[in-house]
């Protein structure tokens, strides 16, 4: 994503200034599913069946993550639920509200493979970025913590191509979270890095939600990060994507990069691993 789209997307997320509407969604972030389905228009009278009948109820605080090959829908589905396309069929609501909604209150805040960064903005200005797009004045301290929170205070001033692929993830993170969102959608966030320091941003990551807990959902292609990071995982079909399998990771909290040599650890990647190969194949043989 370029970072004019990826800039758009923050407008988007970012709403109406918050005096234009009214108090913030009060309650837990509970997240609603209901029979959603999506299609798209190909042209000359084709279509598109990408995601079909799904149905989840996500609580308060908890950490999702969406797992399945390539093009099963997990990014679209992810879409709908950040009010970013709207279901062909079935509903979707966050804490009884529309996505759209959530939006216009400055409750949803996004990460996605590409950090979409402004090359001429410095860390600090990046991670505020989101208060200027809302119309708000920016909240220093709050720059400030999540800037702390991730490791780069001492990086505030630099810019973009001042930083390496893992520290720009990092501030990609502290935007999507400097808005105090309800509910945090990571999109591949780590997909662009090499695999040494995925595995230390996914470690960076459980510890930065350990210490700010928000309901989170994930896209990932990595089984072993989904097990890590998540409470429960939702492996989709193939296209159209369906639920297959949704699974419990009992692992207990907080996690280190100790936890992914715990035999439960390995156990729950070794059945999800099998699982993922076992929708795959089926799929294929449609």
């Amino acid at each position: 994503m370029s970072n004019t789209s990826h800039a758009q997307t923050l407008q988007a997320v970012a709403g109406k200034p918050r005096e234009a509407e009214s108090a913030s969604i009060t309650g837990p972030s509970e997240i609603a599913l209901t029979n959603v389905s999506k299609t798209f228009a190909l042209g000359k009278g084709q279509t598109l069946d990408a995601v079909s009948n799904v149905n989840l109820n996500i609580a308060g605080g908890e950490f999702i993550a969406l797992i399945g090959a390539s093009g099963c829908g997990k990014s679209t589905l992810l879409r709908m639920i950040a009010g970013l396309e709207d279901p062909s069929q079935g509903s979707i609501t966050i804490a009884g509200q529309s996505p759209e909604d959530c939006i216009k209150r400055q409750k949803l805040g996004i990460a996605m493979q590409e950090h979409g960064l402004m090359p001429w903005l410095s860390a600090w200005d990046n991670v505020a970025l989101p208060f200027r797009l809302a119309g708000l004045p920016v909240d220093t301290e709050r720059v400030d913590e999540l800037l702390a929170l991730v490791g780069l205070a001492d990086f505030a001033q630099a810019l973009p191509k001042q930083l390496s692929g893992g520290m720009k993830q990092r501030v990609s993170i502290a935007r999507a979270l400097v808005l105090k969102p309800d509910v945090l959608i990571l999109d591949e966030p780590f997909g662009a890095l090499d695999a040494v320091t995925r595995r230390l941003m996914n470690n960076e990551l459980q510890r930065i939600w350990s210490q700010q807990p928000t309901t989170t959902i994930l896209v990932t292609h990595s089984v072993e990060e989904a097990v890590f990071l998540a409470d429960r995982i939702c492996l989709m079909s193939p296209r159209p994507g369906r639920l297959a399998l949704i699974e419990e990771v009992e692992l207990n909290r907080p996690r280190g990069l100790d936890t992914m040599h715990e035999p439960e650890f390995r156990q729950t990647l070794a059945k999800l691993t099998a699982a993922l190969d076992d929708v795959c194949t089926q799929g294929s043989r449609q």
